[in-house]
């Protein structure tokens, strides 16, 4: 409980979970200890951090090189183990069961981009998923073009209509809407 309070105060003062985590793992050389309390300073459950940390023990935190603990708390940070889940309301939920369609009629998704998505979703920047998804291309013989344009028209829709909807989600709506008309109209 010390250490998570430790990691709290560090980051009142400016600190980003990368840098707690590493200030921690260099005071006191227990990885994982220091990724909990940086979890638990986040208010991520315990059940969800520890969860994630078993996913990338072995890799990053088993076997700590002395000097190295900077680097992985980026890691970790960039694997999405510090990201704070958001609730989402049942409209957020609704947008992201339109994105999960969207993601199979794309026909397959780049491990890369679909991590990304999955920490835009834990996180509930839904937003920044549209607007990747937005920018993706379902895959010409495994995709749907016709169901992947449609699903995000009526994603962006959604998203158009939140309280202060952010401006980016016009025009990408537009695009969408664009996409859905070539490809629906197109044999």
């Amino acid at each position: 409980m010390r250490l998570a309070l430790t990691a709290r105060h560090l980051f009142d003062t400016g600190s980003t979970p990368a840098e707690a985590y590493a200030n921690l793992a260099r005071r006191t050389r227990e990885p994982l200890r220091s990724a909990r309390a940086v979890c638990a300073a986040l208010a991520i459950p315990a059940a969800e951090a520890n969860r994630r940390l078993d996913d990338c023990y072995d890799a990053l935190l088993a076997n700590p090189r002395p000097g190295s603990e900077a680097d992985t708390g980026e890691l970790l940070e960039a694997l999405g183990v510090f990201d704070v889940p958001k609730p989402l309301t049942p409209t957020d939920q609704a947008i992201v069961d339109l994105f999960l369609t969207a993601i199979d009629a794309m026909g397959g998704i780049r491990a890369g981009h679909q991590h990304g998505l999955a920490r835009w979703f834990t996180t509930g920047n839904l937003t920044a998923a549209y607007l990747s998804l937005a920018a993706a291309h379902p895959l010409p013989r495994t995709g749907d073009p016709a169901r992947y344009w449609t699903t995000l028209v009526q994603a962006g829709e959604l998203l158009s209509t939140t309280p202060t909807p952010d401006p980016r989600i016009k025009p990408a709506l537009t695009h969408c809407r664009s996409q859905a008309t070539t490809h629906t109209t197109t044999p």
